[in-house]
This record gives structure tokens, sequence and C-alpha cells, in this order.
């Protein structure tokens, strides 16, 4: 394995849909044990269940180091309450949160909304590409130390008012200026799913964090060097960009049913290539894979949450520990931090004033 390279692990606790909060603060608790970098929750307007953004709000304050990251539909959301909610959730998470960047592809979400059927999947993408750019230009539209809170001088806000962004878009504009105080990690991390076409571009643009999904190890480091190349060519450093495979994982080897409605195969936002095997088989895979250099990491979704969650972190993560392959503790309290990834500076800094 590289020894310049750290390993990035993430797990999604998609399932069946669960109606008790306390089933998502256990699976998130294991997952926090083993030191994984984050869990994804799924969601979409057409998902049953409880909101995912709202349920790991709930998972935050029983938590307290482990990346918190629920998809967030920009398809019929209106930009400015996704920078409020996912900025929300890094506050309470205290600087842990990010979101998956999801559309809404089909007619029988958009008539939740009485709009015409949804568009093309290139113009959804193109349109979440714009809620990306604009949600990240609403959270750096208050300066880091806006806030003083100084009850003596009466003095809440300084250093002048708030940046209207002035952003205009494909299908939207916004004016802003945001309402909520910069988020504790500047901007929280934003994930995208670049295995299809047309969220590849989008995600080489704007994401902190890619999922990819590939079938070989030189499949993964195509992808890979191709999201890297691209991003490349809109300016960015590909070395801040972290590209985990997506892998569904059955650690059942046969010995037990799947969990109750899962035996068709669950509907998960993680889906991808399949693993099955046992947890040193798991661990082997993800070794060789990472030290051939196709994948930063992984994105792991248990077809058991529970029994494959509990396999991962105390047989295939103990065993990457124990390999001097994955980290026994948490570098830092954030979610950028678990990353190795920078706190980036509001772009109005040195403005003087001006967006």
């Amino acid at each position: 394995m590289s020894a310049t390279r750290s390993l990035h692990l993430a797990v999604a606790l998609d399932g069946p849909a669960q109606y008790d909060a306390t089933y998502y603060v256990d699976l998130a608790r294991l997952a926090e044990r083993g030191t994984l970098d984050f869990v994804t929750l799924g969601d979409s307007f057409a998902r049953p269940g409880l909101d995912a953004l709202a349920v790991l709000s709930r998972v935050a304050p029983g938590t307290e180091r482990i990346g918190l990251v629920p998809t967030v539909t920009t398809t019929h959301t209106e930009p400015l309450h996704v920078s409020a909610s996912v900025a929300t959730l890094d506050w309470v998470s205290r600087g842990r949160a990010g979101w998956m960047v999801g559309v809404s592809a089909t007619a029988a979400e958009a008539r939740l909304f009485g709009r015409r059927p949804a568009a093309p999947p290139g113009d959804l993408w193109r349109e979440a590409g714009e809620v990306a750019d604009v949600v990240a230009r609403l959270w750096d539209g208050r300066e880091d130390d806006a806030e003083v809170h100084d009850t003596s001088t009466d003095r809440f806000v300084d250093r002048g008012e708030p940046h209207h962004v002035d952003f205009r878009g494909r299908t939207f504009s916004v004016r802003g200026p945001s309402f909520a105080p910069r988020p504790p990690q500047g901007r929280p991390v934003t994930v995208v799913d670049g295995s299809a076409g047309p969220g590849r571009e989008t995600a080489a643009r704007y994401a902190d964090v890619v999922l990819l999904r590939a079938q070989t190890p030189e499949q993964a480091a195509g992808h890979r060097a191709d999201i890297r190349r691209r991003a490349a060519a809109h300016g960015r450093d590909p070395d801040t960009l972290r590209v985990l495979v997506s892998l569904v994982v059955d650690l059942g080897a046969g010995e037990s049913a799947p969990e109750p409605g899962l035996a068709a195969g669950p509907p998960l936002a993680g889906g991808g290539p399949h693993f099955s095997g046992g947890p040193v088989d798991l661990a082997g895979l993800i070794t060789r894979w990472h030290g051939e250099g196709a994948a930063d990491g992984f994105h792991l979704a248990p077809i058991a949450p529970h029994r494959d969650l509990e396999r991962i972190v105390n047989g295939t993560v103990a065993l990457l520990q124990h390999r001097s392959c994955f980290r026994t503790f948490y570098p830092g309290g954030t979610l950028r931090e678990h990353l190795g990834l920078a706190r980036p500076a509001g772009r109005y800094a040195h403005a003087g004033g001006a967006a």
C-alpha cells in the first residue's frame, strides 16, 4: 500500500425504511468505532422513509467524530434551502457534515411538485452543478469572523454586510445573501456520484469526494485518472479530490438469510459492483486496489446493515489497522480533516466588501 496516500473508508446506511432514529444512531456509532471517514444516507422524493438530512441531524449529537453525508436532491429544491440545511447540519455536528448531490430524474417525482416531466439527465446534472456552485458561494457569503455576539456593545455582525452572490444559472438565479453564519468547515464536503457520464463532469468540477463504480482495479484506475484529468481542465488541483469506489458488500458468506425486505436486493444509493465473501477477503481486495493506485478508498454499501457493518468494523477494518493500512484514531474533528482536505478560504474574504 502506498506510504503517501491515506486510505479512506465510508459506509452507506441504506436499506429498508426505518422510522426509529436510534437505528441510525447505533449504526453510525458502530462505524465511528471503526474510525471510518463518513456514513451516507440515501434519499429521493420517491423513496419511502424519513428525510435523510433530518435523520443525520438527529444522529449528530449521538456521535462525536464520524462524518455525516445525506443525499440532498437538487432538482425541485431551492439552492438557498440546500445551503441553509447543509450548513445547519455542519453546525449541529461541529464540522462533520457533507452532502451527496442528488437529482430527480422521474416524471413521478416531478408530478409531486406539479411540474412537467423531468429534464434529460444531462440537463439535470448541469443544474445540479450550478446548485453546488451557488451553495458554495452562499456559504462563502459570510466572513468567518463576521458574527461577534457582543452584548456589551449590542453588535451581532461585524465587517460589513453579508455578500450578495448574484448568481444567474440556466434554470434559476440567486441574489443572496445567506442568512446563516459560515459553516465550521467553511464549505461542508460535497460528494458526487461520478459513475454515469452526465454526472462525471459535475463531479470533476465541483466535488470534494467522487464515487465511482468499477469491476476491476484497472477499470477503477482508468476512471480515477479521467476524473482527475477533467478536474485539472477546470483549473482544479486533482490532489484535492478523493475518489472512492462504491461496492455493495455481502459478508454473510451464505451462512444466514438477509434482513427482512432485502431478499430481492435493496435500492442502495451506493449501489455498484457486488462483493460476496468474508471480512478477510474484503480487506485483501481493499489493500490490493488501494495499493495499485486504483482508488483513494471505498464507499461500502452493506446488504445487511447491522450484520455486515459489524463485520466490516470488527473484521475488515481491524485487519487493515493491524497491517498499518488504516488509521486507528481520527486525525481531527471535522470531516475535511478526516479526508485530508484543507478548509477553504471564503472567496469574498479579500473583496473589500464587494461580492
